[in-house]
C-alpha cells in the first residue's frame, strides 16, 4: 500500500490545529469536531500514518483545514509576509556594505561546509536527543568531534535508536564515499540554477518553473511537497504556500538561503529580499523570516570582516523584533552566554520549544543553529557538532551552521581533512547536470554568479 508522505488530509490536520495555536488562532472547537468524528493526532515523527483514514474522515478533514485557514489570527499584524510589511516592522534594516566578492576558494568552503555539516546530521536525523547523545557515547564521540561510526556501538542500543534508514548507508564513517545526495544540497543547486537563468530579478513565479523543470517531486518534503502539488493543482504563489500547507513555518525555505547570501556580499538586506522571493512560493511568517535572517547572516559572513556575533546582530534586522522568531533568536543568545556547557543550552532549548514545535519547525531549529554558532564562537567543527548534538532536524541544522562557519574560514584548508576528504570532491544530486560535480566547480560557477550586476 502506497501511503505518500506529507500530503494526506487526516495527516495534515493534526499539524494544522498545532500550528494554529502558534500563530495565534483558537482551534479548540475544530479540534473537538475532528475527535470526536474519530481523527487522530499527526504522526510525530514520520510523514503519514500508518493506516489510511476512511474516506468520511478524509472529507472532513479537507473540510475542516480551510476552517482553520479562515479563523483570525491575533499575531497577524506583527507577523506578516509581505515584504513592505516586514521592512516597516524593522526599523534597524541593513544598508549594503562596500565590498568585493568573496573568493572562489571561500565559496569552495562555504559548499563543503554546509556538506559536511549535513553529513554529520543525517545517519540521526529523526533520533531523539538522548538517543543521539547515547549513540555518541557508546564510540567515545561525546562531545561529538568527529563522524557518526555504527563500530562498538551494541546491539540493543542501536535496536533502540535506529540510525536513519536512508541515510545510514551512506552517512557513518565507515561508510561515506562522496557526498550523497539530500535536500539540503539539491536547493542551492538549484538556486544556482535560477540566477544564471534569471538574474537576482528572479521572481516566485520564476522558482516555480524551476522546481517543476528540474526537481523531482519525489525529492521534495513537508511545505515543498505541499507546494508542488498546489502548483500541478494550478494554484499559483503566494496561494501555493497557504493552502493546506501546515508546514509553512517549517524549516525547508531556511535550508534554500544560502546561496542569496553567497551572492550578495556585504549587502544583507539584498541577501533577504531575495530569499524572500524564494521563500514565499512555500513559506509564511515565521517560516520566511528564518531564510530572510539566514540570508542576511551570511551575506554579512561572506565580506570576511566580520565575526558570527556581528553577523547574527545582523541577521537579527531583517526579522519582525516582535515576531515569534525574532524572540525564539534572542533566547538561543542568552542561553549561549550564559551556559559553559552547551548540553546545558540545549537542554533549555528543548524544554522550551519541544513540547510545543514539530522537530522540523523553523523556530526552535533557527534557535539552535543561532546556539551553536554563538556558543563555538564561529568555530567551524565546534559550530557543526553543536548543531547537530542539539538534535531536531540535524542535517539542516548541519548544513546551515556548516556553510556559515566554513565561510567565515575562508579557505577549504582551514578545513579539518577528517571532514573534507570523505567527500572526495563530489557530489551526488538528481537536480540538472550536476551529479558528481566537484566542490571547486560549483563555487566557480557560485562566484559568476556572485560577481554578476
Amino acid at each position: 500500500m502506497l501511503r505518500l508522505t506529507w500530503v494526506q488530509p487526516e495527516d495534515l490536520l493534526g499539524h494544522e490545529l498545532r500550528q494554529a495555536v502558534q500563530d495565534g488562532r483558537e482551534p479548540s472547537a475544530i479540534a473537538a469536531r475532528w475527535r470526536a468524528a474519530g481523527g487522530v493526532e499527526a504522526p510525530a515523527r514520520a510523514g503519514a500514518s500508518e493506516q489510511p483514514a476512511s474516506r468520511y474522515l478524509r472529507l472532513l478533514a479537507e473540510d475542516l483545514l480551510d476552517e482553520l485557514a479562515d479563523l483570525p489570527s491575533r499575531l497577524a499584524d506583527q507577523e506578516p509576509t509581505d515584504l513592505a510589511r516586514i521592512k516597516a516592522l524593522c526599523p534597524n534594516w541593513p544598508a549594503p556594505q562596500s565590498t568585493s566578492p568573496p573568493r572562489p576558494a571561500t565559496l569552495q568552503a562555504a559548499w563543503l561546509g554546509r556538506a559536511v555539516g549535513c553529513l554529520l546530521g543525517k545517519p540521526v536525523e529523526k533520533i531523539p536527543l538522548d538517543g543521539i547523545r547515547q549513540l555518541a557515547r557508546a564510540t567515545g564521540n561525546w562531545p561529538l568531534n568527529t563522524y557518526f561510526t555504527a563500530r562498538g556501538v551494541p546491539a540493543e542500543l542501536l535496536a533502540a535508536h535506529p540510525w536513519n534508514r536512508r541515510s545510514a548507508p551512506t552517512s557513518l564513517a565507515e561508510n561515506i564515499d562522496g557526498m550523497p545526495e539530500d535536500d539540503d544540497l539539491n536547493y542551492p543547486l538549484l538556486n544556482l540554477l535560477l540566477l544564471q537563468r534569471h538574474g537576482k530579478d528572479f521572481t516566485t513565479a520564476d522558482v516555480a518553473k524551476l522546481w517543476l523543470d528540474e526537481l523531482p517531486a519525489g525529492r521534495t518534503f513537508t511545505a515543498e511537497r505541499i507546494a508542488y502539488r498546489n502548483l500541478l493543482s494550478g494554484l499559483e504563489p503566494p496561494r501555493t504556500a497557504r493552502h493546506r500547507n501546515p508546514f509553512r513555518e517549517w524549516i525547508g525555505a531556511l535550508i534554500r538561503a544560502d546561496f542569496h547570501g553567497w551572492t550578495n556580499p556585504g549587502d544583507p538586506g539584498a541577501a533577504a529580499e531575495q530569499a524572500h522571493r524564494d521563500a514565499t512560493l512555500t513559506h509564511t511568517a515565521n517560516g520566511v523570516y528564518a531564510a530572510m535572517f539566514t540570508a542576511a547572516v551570511i551575506a554579512t559572513a561572506a565580506t570576511g570582516t566580520q565575526d558570527i556575533h556581528t553577523c547574527l546582530r545582523t541577521g537579527l534586522t531583517v526579522v519582525p523584533p516582535a515576531s515569534r522568531l525574532a524572540k525564539a533568536i534572542h533566547h538561543a543568545l542568552q542561553l549561549a552566554r550564559k551556559h559553559r556547557d552547551f548540553d546545558s543550552v540545549v537542554d533549555e532549548l528543548h524544554a522550551t520549544h519541544a513540547r510545543t514545535h514539530h522537530w522540523v519547525h523553523a523556530i526552535p531549529n533557527t534557535a539552535l543553529i543561532t546556539a551553536a554558532l554563538t556558543h563555538a564562537d564561529g568555530d567551524f567543527t565546534g559550530s557543526i557538532c553543536r548543531a547537530v548534538s542539539g538534535g531536531w532536524d540535524t542535517d539542516s541544522n548541519g548544513a546551515t551552521v556548516g556553510s556559515i562557519s566554513a565561510l567565515l574560514a575562508g579557505t577549504p584548508a582551514a578545513l579539518p581533512d577528517r571532514w573534507t576528504t570523505p567527500l572526495k570532491n563530489r557530489l551526488a544530486t538528481s537536480v540538472g547536470d550536476f551529479n558528481g560535480i566537484g566542490f571547486d566547480t560549483l563555487a566557480r560557477l557560485t562566484h559568476q554568479e556572485t560577481a554578476r550586476p
